[in-house]
């Protein structure tokens, strides 16, 4: 099958690898070191899934039609390279694979006559250096389109990538896409501080902001009405369970979900970019909860602070001390 991949860095240039590895013509799209990288030595896979080297056609634009595409850019570079590629993407299923709650809302607006699918990946991959990716946790990838049973295109398209890695359909994709969201506040911490997503949540006082802005989440999306998907370990009980708890008891749902993350030192794909020089999603991933309760006319005041706390670090590159992101507010 003629397969796309619009943006091959860790989660992308995961799935390129492994559908050339099962015999698909993939091409994927790339910029600057990471694509001279893929045309000179091939795109290089390994850790969780097994090492493989990709020899793909790369480009910064698509060549030409693919039958499907996976859209796996950061979600704030999304519109920009749906755009770039659009002329090859109208009547085709277009698979949004990204964080956030308004990844195929963008994209509706940008291709209004292609099949679209959103996409949540729960494994854990890191870019390692220019055309090197690395799967440090295994995971499943969510497919679906709404609230409500996946559609004829999801289930395709979610059937081609279980053919190479876990994956499945699942209805109420918007609760899925709030799920994501609270796991994804883990994230945030180790941007913040440069460090991992497992010693964030060791450390008691960087634990208490982390559980903090998951509480936060939970809550504003229970007051949208919001009924929580069931993945990596939570459902729309314990995540209500965990919405009333008090921030002590309420701690032990990161530190969970930290030792489910084994002992390789997740860094976060915020960090990552970060780390690259690059633009995080914090707009798109803690700004989504503060954007989400302010359209019920509440607040979201740790949200907030943390969005605030890293385009401050943004603009001159630095991180905070742990004393530092421990003073950040918990309520």
């Amino acid at each position: 099958m003629r397969i796309g991949i619009i943006g091959a860095g860790a989660i992308g240039g995961t799935i390129a690898a492994l559908l050339d590895r099962a015999g698909h013509d993939v091409a994927v799209t790339a910029r600057g070191d990471g694509l001279a990288a893929i045309v000179a030595h091939g795109l290089r896979l390994d850790g969780a899934w097994g090492e493989h080297v990709a020899h793909v056609a790369a480009a910064e634009r698509l060549a030409t039609a693919p039958e499907l595409v996976f859209v796996c850019t950061k979600a704030q570079d999304a519109a920009a390279a749906l755009r770039d590629n659009a002329e090859h993407l109208g009547g085709v299923t277009v698979v949004i694979v990204q964080n956030g709650l308004e990844a195929l809302e963008v994209a509706a607006r940008i291709l209004p006559e292609s099949e679209l699918v959103g996409g949540l990946a729960l494994y854990a991959a890191q870019y390692v250096e220019p055309g090197h990716v690395t799967v440090t946790a295994p995971g499943s990838t969510y497919l679906g389109d709404g609230p409500a049973e996946p559609t004829d295109a999801a289930r395709r398209a979610a059937a081609l990538l279980a053919s190479v890695m876990p994956a499945r359909a699942t209805s109420n994709f918007v609760g899925a896409q709030w799920s994501k969201l609270v796991v994804n506040m883990v994230n945030a911490m180790p941007a913040l501080t440069g460090l991992s997503v497992q010693d964030t949540i060791r450390d008691a006082r960087l634990g208490r902001v982390v559980t903090a802005s998951m509480r936060e989440t939970v809550r504003v999306g229970l007051a949208s009405g919001i009924r929580y998907a069931s993945l990596q370990g939570l459902s729309h009980p314990l995540l209500r369970l965990f919405a009333g708890l008090p921030l002590g008891a309420a701690s032990a749902l990161p530190r969970l979900m930290a030792r489910r993350m084994g002992s390789v030192p997740n860094l976060g794909s915020t960090l990552q970019s970060r780390r690259r020089g690059r633009a995080t999603e914090i707009d798109y991933l803690n700004g989504a909860v503060v954007r989400a309760a302010a359209a019920i006319g509440r607040s979201a005041p740790v949200n907030a602070a943390i969005v605030d706390a890293m385009h401050g670090l943004e603009r001159d590159g630095a991180y905070l001390t742990p004393d530092q992101a421990a003073a950040l507010p918990t309520r």
